[in-house]
């Protein structure tokens, strides 16, 4: 007769719950959308928010979720719109084109003056980034 293995899971940390850290990103995207737009401080905070979530996942202290075993075809199809995005952004990055050709950061610029929409805007980039640091 068989006697069945236990099962043990290991249980998420605490500050890795949701309850925690969504009003962790809450309170760093608070503090980044008063920064106002292109300013030294703003990509000071920048870097220094990216750098630490690139920190805490490739530290290994998060506990990683599965990733997907393989994209499904229909996937490929977002590289389409992603890769257009990246060109044109690129090269009117590059060729510095002003206010003939507008990079997509400059034309988002008007949306983003208000401090409210900032701070979406920031937890956005945040939860994708910890979306992403979670893989």
């Amino acid at each position: 007769m068989d006697h069945p293995r236990e099962l043990t899971v290991e249980a998420p940390r605490a500050w890795d719950r949701p309850v925690v850290s969504v009003p962790v990103l809450i309170c760093l995207s608070l503090v980044g959308g008063q920064m106002p737009s292109f300013s030294t401080a703003a990509n000071l905070y920048i870097l220094t928010t990216g750098g630490g979530l690139i920190w805490v996942g490739l530290n290994n202290r998060v506990p990683r979720r599965p990733a997907p075993r393989r994209l499904p075809s229909v996937a490929l199809w977002w590289l389409v719109p992603v890769t257009v995005f990246g060109v044109f952004e690129g090269a009117t990055f590059v060729m510095a084109a002003g206010d003939d050709f507008p990079t997509f950061s400059r034309l988002a610029d008007p949306l983003l003056e208000d401090n409210l929409a900032r701070s979406a805007a920031w937890f956005a980039w945040l939860s994708a980034f910890w979306g992403l640091v979670r893989r």
